[in-house]
């Protein structure tokens, strides 16, 4: 919980230096934009974003369901909120998934089948996350959207590696055995040496069956390869309404005759998300804030631009958090009432 205050304080911070970077120079514009903004159409980003958030719980759930019937979808959508809340408030948003085990567990998973679910709907969801970087990249060479930010569009082709490199790495820890195996033998001679361990033998054998257990659920996963390409799809749906939405946003205070396509939010919506996670302060503040401005000023400028960042942001990022945090506590709450 301390570290929860600790870095909900920070972000504090952080949003309000961010806000006031936003507004300092066209504090009048913004206003008038946000108080002219069509309600209706701003009713469709925020209902774009809650869709979004739906297919990922069914992409979720659809892991979970290959290794029981009995995971709920309400528990699989509360599950997904939370998770914002805990990425929302942990740098790199590292908090989620240990959350995500944690409250398995409470449900009753085993450890290792807990990791098993984490691990391979990540992995899903990374092969999404891919494809769509894949799609951004070769659809900016085909028609260069953004040629003013050339710095940025290299960041973006070493995050795009590293998130194909990470999906790999997992691949091969979910699905080699053997790699497994003497990578854990050799950390527990090294820990042995050094004292840590003192049973080297004993605990070699306890991580060992640990090893074939998680494997034996990788392996029953691999076998489900339509619940697999279901879950891809489902993430896949997830990233297309999260990026597309900054398109409704925007309508909503330009109409929907503007600069901004659906495939041009969707670009810079996927290379934001790349620009993010350089940044190691929680919720990838400023650095998210910087992309969206460099990336959409591609199409738009001055109050407008701004304007559509405050609302894109509230949307997609606190909103989201407000919800999950509430949804914690009283998940919280009703576990102490049992």
């Amino acid at each position: 919980m301390k570290g929860i205050k600790k870095n909900s304080i920070i972000l504090l911070i952080v949003t309000i230096l961010i806000v006031g970077f936003v507004l300092k120079d066209d504090f009048n514009a913004i206003v008038d934009a946000l108080l002219k903004a069509n309600l209706l159409v701003l009713f469709l980003a925020f209902l774009c974003q809650i869709v979004a958030l739906m297919f990922e719980a069914l992409a979720y759930k659809k892991v979970v369901d290959s290794y029981t019937d009995d995971y709920s979808y309400k528990s699989a959508l509360k599950m997904q909120f939370i998770t914002k809340f805990f990425n929302g408030i942990t740098p790199f948003s590292t908090g989620g998934q240990p959350m995500q085990i944690y409250l398995l567990k409470k449900d009753g998973f085993r450890l290792t089948k807990a990791t098993n679910i984490i691990m391979q709907n990540f992995i899903l969801y990374q092969a999404a996350l891919v494809t769509y970087g894949i799609i951004a990249l070769l659809v900016n060479w085909k028609w260069n959207l953004f040629k003013e930010v050339t710095l940025l569009k290299n960041l973006i082709l070493l995050g795009f590696l590293m998130n194909t490199l990470v999906m790999l790495g997992l691949i091969i820890i979910s699905f080699s055995s053997k790699f497994n195996h003497v990578m854990i033998d050799k950390a527990i001679a090294v820990l042995a040496k050094l004292k840590i361990v003192k049973d080297k033998e004993k605990k070699q054998a306890e991580w060992s069956e640990k090893v074939d257990d998680f494997h034996q659920g990788t392996t029953y996963l691999k076998q489900h390869k339509k619940l697999c390409l279901q879950s891809y799809f489902y993430n896949f749906v997830y990233l297309t309404l999260n990026y597309v939405m900054p398109y409704f946003v925007i309508a909503s205070l330009l109409g929907f005759d503007n600069p901004v396509t659906p495939i041009g939010a969707i670009c810079s919506s996927a290379y934001i998300l790349i620009i993010g996670s350089f940044v190691p302060i929680p919720g990838a503040s400023g650095g998210i804030e910087y992309g969206y401005l460099r990336f959409f000023g591609s199409f738009i400028k001055g109050g407008i631009l701004k304007a559509s960042l405050l609302i894109w942001r509230f949307i997609s990022y606190y909103f989201l958090m407000i919800v999950g945090a509430v949804i914690f506590n009283l998940k919280g709450s009703e576990k102490k009432c049992e």
